[in-house]
């Protein structure tokens, strides 16, 4: 067992003042009641780093049943790894028991923890000291503990060393641990990203020999996990991680042969575009939603299929839905897209199409689709990358800013251009009159 380094309260910055009222809710119910109880993980690593943590995670020598009798509002969630939510308000606490070594002399290991023959962990429900949890935990920088007894901090790992030193180490063997549970892998890039830390050669080394280990991860975890690398603050340096790993492959195969191909440049450029934009959204507090980043990392596939269908004689809007369709059932297959995520990529695709087509009341009726300004933001990205040609999405800037009057001599003007859009209105043919 490795020997634990104490670091009494007046040596290091962590205050109850940086917790929330949650979290010690949580650590003084379980102290009172008998309990081990310690803060532990990433709440501890972002406030020594200097950032404002998130996420409070407790663990503790109580069973989840045990802690499930002890909180009101509490439930046990999980069958791989059973953790308990503490429910405060909108804050949940997650609250997790000490965890056992994978040991063959471990009388409980047959009936709590199982294996794949590729070494995938399966379940993991095997109680220990907190000794054991903190080898068990992934990386240095998430295996610190924060004693609520004493207001210590528990550091089996070297953790603080680490944290100071901004370096991201796997504990263990790495080929053992990413085969254990391949999402350290994303974790390691995420956490590189995030923290702006370095992942040391030793953890860094095996993940492009082991990347294609994602393919065995359940295709709705993967999406999870996209979500925190995307839609957590740092996009660009998420994907810039995952291509420097060999990673974003496995996560999205078809938009890295997109990437690879003639037009790969355009297509990383708006990615990359998408992934500022999001970012920036984030850090002004503004709403951000899976499906945008979604519908630019899918969109170089359906342009990529778009050409066939078209090439075949589909008419547009058929080679679109069923260009799409293709794109989303191949997608689906690593990682998940819930309906209401892909039913909003489909219409903001298919306003693509549609955005040229300004004539009359057109304009007015586009910017009343729910789904309007998603199409508007994806367009200007096109430009912004040269797939397209640009001006078009300056004439939607334009419009939106004008007044009744301003929008009405637009249209005028865009109609003496050649009415871009505008459809020539069929003739009837004329009934044969009746003879006699």
């Amino acid at each position: 067992m490795p020997s634990v380094q104490i670091i009494p309260r007046d040596q290091h910055p962590i205050s109850r003042q940086q917790l929330s009222r949650a979290a010690l809710n949580v650590l003084y119910g379980l102290h009172k009641a008998g309990f081990e109880a310690f803060l532990v993980g990433g709440c501890l690593r972002d406030i020594l780093s200097g950032r404002e943590p998130k996420d409070f995670d407790v663990a503790t020598d109580a069973t989840p049943e045990q802690v499930n009798r002890l909180f009101k509002r509490s439930r046990i969630i999980g069958r791989r790894f059973q953790i308990v939510h503490v429910r405060f308000g909108r804050e949940v606490i997650e609250v997790s028991t000490f965890r056992a070594m994978n040991t063959d002399d471990n009388p409980d290991k047959q009936q709590h923890h199982a294996h794949e023959e590729t070494g995938l962990v399966l379940r993991d429900n095997t109680w220990g000291s907190i000794e054991e949890d903190a080898l068990r935990r992934d990386f240095t920088i998430n295996a610190l503990y924060y004693n609520i007894a004493d207001f210590s901090l528990h550091d089996f790992t070297g953790s603080m060393q680490d944290i100071n030193d901004q370096v991201i180490h796997l504990i263990g063997d790495a080929q053992t641990r990413y085969r254990e549970d391949p999402v350290r892998m994303l974790r390691a890039a995420r956490f590189a990203a995030k923290l702006d830390f370095h992942i040391d050669p030793a953890t860094a080394d095996p993940i492009p020999e082991l990347a294609e280990l994602l393919l065995q991860v359940p295709a709705a975890r993967l999406f999870d996990e996209v979500l925190k690398l995307f839609l957590s603050g740092h996009a660009r340096a998420s994907y810039e991680q995952l291509q420097q790993l060999n990673l974003f492959r496995f996560l999205f195969p078809e938009t890295q042969q997109a990437l690879e191909g003639e037009q790969g440049q355009i297509w990383e450029t708006m990615l990359l575009a998408a992934m500022d934009n999001t970012d920036r959204r984030l850090e002004a507090d503004k709403p951000v939603t899976p499906a945008f980043i979604y519908a630019v990392l899918l969109w170089p596939v359906i342009q990529q299929r778009l050409g066939g269908y078209l090439s075949s004689g589909l008419p547009p809007a058929q080679a679109l839905h069923k260009a799409a369709t293709r794109a989303l059932n191949q997608q689906i297959q690593h990682t998940a897209i819930p309906r209401r995520f892909s039913t909003v990529m489909r219409e903001m695709w298919e306003l693509q199409f549609r955005l040229d087509k300004r004539a009359g009341r057109r304009a007015d009726a586009l910017m009343e689709h729910p789904r309007f300004r998603a199409a508007y933001d994806f367009l200007l990205l096109r430009e912004q990358a040269g797939e397209i040609n640009p001006g078009l999405g300056d004439w939607w800037t334009r419009y939106q800013e004008e007044d009744e009057t301003g929008r009405r001599d637009m249209i005028t003007q865009l109609g003496n251009q050649g009415g871009t859009g505008k459809r020539r209105r069929r003739r009837r043919p004329r009934k044969p009159k009746a003879e006699g």
